[in-house]
C-alpha cells in the first residue's frame, strides 16, 4: 500500500514523489491504539503490512453502523472484536440481541477441529450482564449468573405484530381489527382476545363493527405465541426496567435467545424490548436537553441486531423501532450496529444513514451495490470488495476511518483476551464510565 505525502484527501499532482508507506504514516492517518487523547481501537492490519489500523470509537458510536458479509465470512468474530473495543475503551454501553447465543458466553470457533472462543462476559465479568429468554438452554451451556427475562402479552402492541405479520400469516384485515380490539381493551387486548368464545366475538363485532372472520383468524394465529417460552400473561416484575437499570449503571447487556431463536421469536422480542428502551431514552434525552445538566445526559447506547434486513426492509422499516433509530441517528443517544448478510434487503434511506461499514466478502451484485449506497466514489471500490478472501479480510469505509482501507482482521484469540480483557487491568482504578476525554490534542 502506498500513501502520498501530499494531502491525503486530495489527489497528488502529476509526477509527485511517492514512497512506501511506513508505520509512522499509518499512525498519522489512522492513529494508534494507545493514543491517550482518542478512543482508538485496532481492528486489524493492512493485507501486506504488520501495522495496526484503528477505528475512532467516539466517531463510530455516534452514528449507526453495519457489519456485512455473506455467510461464513466471520461477521460474528468481527462483531465480537468491535463490541470488545467499545467496552474496553468505554465509548458507549451495548445492548446486544444475541440471536444465536454467540456473544455473551463462549461459542464454537469455526474450523475442522472443535474449539471455543470466549464471550464478552468472560472477558469483562464485572461490566457485562447476560439476560436470557430461555433459562434452561442458558444453564445447559454453563452460563453463570444469567438473569431470566420474560415478556407479558400486555407489552405487545399492534405495531409489533405488524412486523411479524409474515411469520404469523396475518392479513391486513386482521391487523385492522387488532387495532379495534386494542382501542377497546387497552394493553390487555391479546389476553382478552385469546380468552373470547365465538359467541363473545360475534357480540363484540355487532357492537364495535368488527369483522368476525378476521378476528377469529387473528385469535387462531395468535395462539402460536403460546409456543414462545418467554411470553407470560402477566410478569411478576418489570424485566425491561431491570435492563434499563443495568444500562444506566454502565453495564453492557447481552440478551440470549437460546432455543427461541426462530425469526418470529427473535423479531417479536427484539422489537418489543427495543421499543420500550428507546422510549425511555427519548424521555431522558428530552430532560437533558431541557436541564443541560451533565448528570442528566444518558450514556450513548449501541443496539446490536442480527438479520437486520428483517427489521429494516422497505416494507417494514416504518413499523419498527429500528427504522426510527436509524433515521434519528444520535438525536436521542441511541444508534444501531446492524449485522447482516443481505444488505440489499435494507431500505436505501437507512443504508444511507449507516456511518461506518465493515464489509467482508459479498458475491451478490445487489448486495455489493447496497454497500456503496450514498458513498462518493463507491464504484471504484467494487472490485476491491469482490477480491476479498472469504476469511479474516474486510473493507472498512465511512465515518470512523479517514479513508477506505482493506484489512486483515485482528485475531480473536488468547493474545487478544490478554490485551483486551479486564483480567489484565485488575490494578486500574475503577474510573467512571463514558466520561468525555478533555485532554488537549497534540499540535
Amino acid at each position: 500500500m502506498r500513501l502520498s505525502y501530499c494531502l491525503l484527501r486530495q489527489f497528488p499532482s502529476h509526477f509527485s514523489q511517492v514512497y512506501d508507506a511506513a508505520e509512522r504514516d499509518f499512525r498519522a492517518v489512522f492513529g494508534w491504539e494507545d493514543d491517550p487523547h482518542r478512543r482508538n481501537f485496532a481492528i486489524g492490519q493492512p493485507i501486506d503490512m504488520n501495522v495496526p489500523i484503528c477505528l475512532d470509537l467516539d466517531r463510530f458510536v455516534e452514528r449507526s453502523n453495519g457489519i456485512f458479509g455473506k455467510s461464513g465470512t466471520g461477521k460474528s468474530f468481527l462483531t465480537r472484536l468491535l463490541l470488545s473495543g467499545i467496552i474496553r475503551k468505554r465509548a458507549a454501553v451495548n445492548l446486544i440481541f444475541d440471536m444465536h447465543s454467540e456473544y455473551g458466553w463462549e461459542a464454537a470457533r469455526e474450523g475442522k477441529q472443535f474449539s471455543t472462543v470466549k464471550g464478552l462476559r468472560q472477558l469483562f465479568p464485572d461490566r457485562v450482564q447476560v439476560y436470557t429468554l430461555d433459562p434452561e438452554s442458558t444453564k445447559r451451556r454453563g452460563v453463570r449468573d444469567a438473569q431470566e427475562l420474560y415478556i407479558s402479552y400486555d407489552q405487545i402492541d399492534v405495531e409489533d405484530l405488524a412486523l411479524v405479520r409474515g411469520e404469523l400469516n396475518l392479513s391486513e384485515a386482521s391487523l385492522e381489527n387488532a387495532i379495534i380490539l386494542r382501542n377497546e381493551f387497552g394493553k390487555a387486548w391479546i389476553t382478552r382476545l385469546l380468552a373470547m368464545s365465538n359467541e363473545e366475538i360475534q357480540e363484540f363485532c355487532e357492537v364495535k363493527m368488527g369483522s368476525k372472520s378476521s378476528i377469529m383468524a387473528l385469535q387462531r394465529k395468535l395462539n402460536r405465541l403460546d409456543d414462545l417460552k418467554y411470553l407470560r400473561n402477566t410478569c411478576p416484575k418489570n424485566y425491561v426496567g431491570q435492563i434499563l437499570e443495568s444500562l444506566e449503571a454502565g453495564k453492557h447487556v447481552v440478551i440470549e435467545f437460546g432455543s427461541q431463536s426462530n425469526m418470529l421469536s427473535y423479531m417479536l422480542a427484539t422489537n418489543v424490548i427495543a421499543r420500550r428502551i428507546h422510549g425511555s431514552y427519548v424521555h431522558k434525552a428530552e430532560k437533558f436537553l431541557q436541564t443541560k445538566n451533565p448528570s442528566d445526559r444518558p450514556h450513548q447506547l449501541v443496539i446490536t441486531i442480527e438479520e437486520a434486513h428483517r427489521f429494516l426492509d422497505p416494507s417494514t422499516v416504518r413499523q419498527t423501532i429500528f427504522g426510527t433509530i436509524a433515521r434519528e441517528m444520535r438525536k436521542y443517544f441511541v444508534t444501531l450496529l446492524v449485522v447482516d448478510q443481505r444488505p440489499s434487503g435494507i431500505d436505501n434511506e437507512v443504508m444511507s444513514q449507516v456511518g461506518t461499514r465493515i464489509t467482508a466478502l459479498l458475491n451478490d451484485e445487489k448486495d455489493i451495490d447496497a454497500i456503496f449506497t450514498g458513498v462518493s466514489g463507491g464504484q471504484a471500490l467494487r472490485s476491491v470488495l469482490a477480491k476479498l478472501d472469504s476469511k479474516q479480510q474486510a473493507l472498512i469505509l465511512g465515518h470512523a476511518v479517514p479513508m477506505p482501507v482493506v484489512i486483515r482482521t485482528r485475531p480473536y484469540d488468547e493474545t487478544f483476551y490478554s490485551e483486551i480483557g479486564d483480567s489484565a487491568w485488575e490494578d486500574m482504578p475503577n474510573e467512571p464510565c463514558f466520561e468525555p476525554l478533555r485532554l488537549p490534542r497534540p499540535t
